[in-house]
């Protein structure tokens, strides 16, 4: 169970930082349900990891607070649940840590304006055709 879990480019968590809980499913599922501890809760705690920085763990703390925390009970089985929850529970920490790149102004170019204004004109046209043409009288 020490195997990392990528998060993003460079940055993966060991499992051992993470806590799975697991509880008796809601929903149907009749005798086995009430019985079974299928429903499993993946709990991550931003503050005590070791295996982030100080800012990755700033930006989790930011958008996410500082103890995400994932759930599935959609399977059958415990062992499937668990898969589903460190999937989601790894999305949402990668969500969390992603960085839009910052946005560069540009121009646009001269052909780009010619077509713009070549558009216009046709339209123009288009529109000055469906007019009522002026009366001859004079």
């Amino acid at each position: 169970m020490d195997d990392p879990m990528p998060i993003a480019p460079g940055v993966s968590v060991p499992l051992a930082e993470i806590e799975l809980r697991a509880s008796r499913s809601s929903g149907p599922g009749g005798q086995h349900a009430n019985v079974t501890a299928s429903r499993v809760e993946a709990v991550f705690d931003v503050a005590a990891s070791t295996a982030l920085g100080d800012a990755h763990k700033a930006r989790i703390v930011e958008r996410l607070g500082p103890r995400p925390r994932a759930v599935a009970q959609e399977a059958r089985g415990q062992a499937r649940n668990r898969e589903v929850a460190l999937e989601r529970l790894r999305e949402r920490l990668a969500d969390a840590l992603y960085v839009a790149p910052t946005r560069r102004s540009t121009r646009p170019s001269r052909a780009a304006r010619k077509r713009r204004l070549e558009t216009k004109r046709r339209t123009g046209a288009r529109k000055a055709e469906r007019r009522r043409p002026p009366s001859q009288d004079g």
